[in-house]
């Protein structure tokens, strides 16, 4: 974890723009801003990361709540032959590793990269998990977001393992879309992924990927125009049940 210290003081970094994005994390939405500026800022660090920044690496402790100001962080496993899997994708205003601190080792099991140019606001976990301090009155309501922040991560785990519980890739593709449109119950969706990114998130080849999106979208099963999907027979019901032909 980067831990340079950054002064938010003296006109560097403007306090206002950073409480501003603060509130939006759900971590401290109902917190006033002047306890934010109080009790979170003094003891954290705004960092600038460039596009491929390893913000979190393999086996290291993280004692660090990050949110994510601007940018994108990938979580990925990276292979010893240098492929990589996308686990999740982390935007604006995302905890990154909340997961972990509260783990009994806070010992990272994947990388954190930022994908794009991100900034990032580190600050103790202690401030948070520890009981104390002028947080106390809302350390609560703060420990019971945290939870549900965990438990919404757990749950896009799980419906990773599904897509990848599928033998075949077409039903990987559909089972993912499926997910997606179910999610914002529309036919047509927009995903956070480029291409590449995509077949390492359902770690399939990229070549046999775009081959085989071609090939969906001839026999009529989706429309897609760079990373936007239309599902042409789509109905709201279980992925898991889903069954897709062509009429």
């Amino acid at each position: 974890m980067i831990k340079e210290k950054i002064c938010l003081g003296k006109g560097e970094k403007p306090l206002e723009p950073l409480l501003t994005s603060l509130k939006k994390c759900n971590l401290f939405c109902d917190i006033p801003s002047d306890t934010i500026a109080r009790e979170i800022v003094p003891y954290g660090l705004i960092k600038d990361l460039p596009k491929g920044t390893l913000v979190i690496s393999l086996h290291e402790q993280v004692t660090h709540f990050g949110i994510l100001l601007t940018g994108k962080i990938h979580i990925e496993h990276i292979f010893i032959d240098g492929t990589f899997s996308i686990m999740d994708v982390l935007d604006p205003p995302q905890i990154l590793g909340a997961d972990l601190i509260c783990t009994r080792t806070q010992i990272s099991p994947y990388y954190a990269i930022s994908e794009a140019a991100s900034q990032v606001f580190f600050f103790p976990a202690q401030l948070v998990l520890n009981p104390g301090r002028g947080l106390e009155p809302y350390r609560f309501d703060m420990l019971n977001r945290l939870l549900t922040l965990i438990s919404d991560a757990n749950i896009r785990k799980e419906y990773r393992l599904t897509i990848l519980s599928k033998k075949g890739l077409r039903e990987r593709i559909l089972t993912y879309l499926t997910m997606q449109a179910n999610k914002r119950n529309t036919d047509t969706i927009t995903i956070p992924f480029s291409r590449e990114e995509l077949a390492a998130f359902l770690c399939v080849n990229r070549s046999a990927l775009s081959h085989e999106l071609s090939l969906m979208q001839q026999e009529g099963l989706i429309r897609f125009h760079k990373n936007q999907f239309t599902l042409l027979h789509w109905e709201k019901t279980p992925s898991v049940h889903l069954s897709y032909r062509k009429e």
